[in-house]
């Protein structure tokens, strides 16, 4: 940014110096098309992290942020990054599950790392664009216990199928993402999927965008049987129970967006899942107790470069 600003200051002072037939010749010449960069960046605040509507950071503030590649052919690269909670809050402060200390280590996974890169291009016509793609969630941590099999790596891949459409001020996408490996920790859950609608509408005043989103997570697989029962959830052992009957839930979110202009947009949204506090004893729950998956307001601005 510093090194074009004073681009155009040394260009304006050489056509001062020149004289005005220099200045009026330029005038002539034809505005030189802008060229745009195949790579963008961006970065979030957050008052809390929502992965499919549910909290990643406890209920507590994020940063976010990452960067694409584009190329004009289609294919594209990427990775993004937040801030999170939730896998050392699972083991507990001294690296037992649920707060268990036997472990006798402390649970350190601070970040999501997502790595990203697909082809997406308009087959259908203009303002219709399929997109395919693999998704790597990574999870870089220290002093996770071996947890008898109850629980399994976070780290998890996913591959999407997704279809945007355009009418008018009215746009979005339905996709669909297959986990191709255990899905965030979850034993015995590959092949989990989830299906989800996201839509926005352009209502052309002020830059508002309204915003519109459903999904539905089904976790695949049973639960092996277990003596260990996390002291923030159920007190009770599982035995080859359902993981769709522990885990799958609808999510849902509502919401607003403005665009500021030079790449400053704010968000405000309403949301939450069907997902049940106490389930079973591998629900979605906070250490003390909380319904990760409860309905809430969230905040967030977002610049990209």
């Amino acid at each position: 940014m510093k090194t074009l600003h004073k681009t155009a200051i040394s260009a304006a002072a050489v056509a001062l110096l020149t004289g005005l037939s220099t200045v009026a010749f330029a005038a002539d010449e034809p505005a030189a098309e802008v060229e745009v960069s195949p790579i963008t960046a961006n970065v979030t605040v957050v008052n809390d992290y929502r992965y499919r509507g549910i909290s990643q950071s406890n209920f507590k503030p994020a940063i976010q942020g990452g960067f694409d590649y584009a190329h004009e052919s289609g294919f594209y690269i990427g990775n993004w990054n937040s801030s999170i909670s939730w896998i050392s809050d699972a083991y507990g402060p001294a690296g037992g599950v649920g707060g268990k200390t036997s472990a006798g280590s402390k649970v350190s996974a601070p970040i999501e790392m997502d790595f990203y890169a697909g082809f997406k291009k308009e087959f259908i016509g203009e303002g219709f664009a399929t997109d395919l793609g693999v998704l790597q969630y990574y999870y870089p941590s220290s002093g996770i216990p071996n947890s008898g099999g109850a629980f399994a790596n976070p780290n998890t891949t996913e591959i999407y199928a997704a279809q945007n459409f355009t009418f008018g001020p009215l746009s979005g996408f339905a996709k669909v993402s297959y986990a191709v490996s255990t899905l965030f920790g979850t034993v015995n859950s590959t092949g989990s999927y989830y299906p989800d609608l996201t839509v926005n509408y352009d209502t052309g005043v002020w830059g508002l965008a309204l915003n519109g989103h459903i999904g539905y997570q089904y976790v695949a697989g049973n639960q092996p049987g277990a003596s260990v029962a996390p002291t923030n959830y159920v007190g009770q052992s599982i035995a080859n129970v359902s993981n769709s009957t522990l885990s799958s839930y609808t999510d849902w979110k509502l919401g607003v967006t403005k665009d500021f202009g030079g790449g400053l947009s704010g968000a405000i949204a309403y949301v939450g899942t069907n997902a049940a506090t106490y389930k079973g004893a591998y629900s979605y729950v906070s250490p003390s107790g909380n319904n990760l998956g409860k309905s809430t307001g969230l905040i967030s601005l977002t610049k990209t470069f």
